[in-house]
């Protein structure tokens, strides 16, 4: 019995203590040198804790606008969001960068950088539109811009890439009006970007992993197709009257 009280009571100092620990606040720290945040942010990347790395970024941006660091902390955070497969956010640093430190010589790599990230945004391409158009858009803004840059045909050939996909996006939309009976709906879809210098006889179909093509279909028919009903479809204001 004695064992048991000791048990009992060793337990509900050790909850009390777990208790008190919780809640305990983490004081806020602010106002710290500017080496201070860089190397906490350098530390957070290293153990690959980018949301934390995000707030001591900021932390040094807000209390030393400034200072030397940033240069080196921004290009930091945008390749290590990169590298985590984070385009979107290391395509707002990459930004960043160019507009407020990148050198003269540091301005076609940058932009290079920029488009690699919107083009590996899109491992799924069919599924945002929106997203293909702004890349092809930075990538041909690019073009113009550095036609003597040693990645102009890096970011030619992703933005080719680009262009195809968008008319197979086009044309598969096309196909589901085809097979929805709506000719018109699929003939303006075709005509929004012909793009004939495609040869589509020598273009290989995307290959669509087991689990998606289940419900997606392949492109010409699906398995959920005889759920379609045969009436007039409102999906699209382009559809037949």
């Amino acid at each position: 019995m004695m064992v048991f009280t000791m048990l009992k009571s060793t337990v509900t100092i050790f909850l009390g203590l777990l208790f008190l620990t919780a809640c305990q606040k983490e004081e806020p720290e602010y106002n710290k040198p500017a080496i201070y945040w860089y190397q906490k942010m350098v530390k957070a990347v290293s153990n690959t804790m980018l949301e934390k790395a995000d707030g001591y970024y900021s932390s040094l941006q807000s209390e030393h606008i400034a200072s030397p660091l940033l240069k080196d902390a921004t290009l930091i955070m945008a390749q290590a969001h990169m590298q985590h497969e984070e385009y979107l956010l290391s395509d707002h640093f990459l930004n960043e960068y160019l507009r407020r430190y990148a050198s003269e010589k540091e301005h076609d790599y940058i932009a290079y950088l920029r488009v690699r990230a919107k083009y590996l945004a899109l491992p799924n391409a069919s599924r945002d539109q929106g997203l293909i158009a702004d890349a092809i858009a930075s990538g041909e803004q690019f073009k113009r811009t550095y036609r003597n840059s040693q990645y102009y045909a890096l970011v030619d050939t992703m933005v080719t890439r680009l262009y195809i996909a968008d008319a197979a996006l086009n044309e598969n939309i096309a196909k589901l009006y085809e097979r929805l009976d709506k000719p018109k709906a699929a003939a303006y879809y075709r005509n929004i970007k012909p793009q004939s210098w495609i040869d589509w006889t020598h273009i290989a179909p995307a290959d669509t992993p087991l689990y998606r093509s289940v419900f997606e279909g392949d492109g010409d028919a699906s398995w959920y197709s005889f759920l379609i009903p045969d009436t007039q479809s409102v999906v699209s204001r382009h559809a037949d009257d």
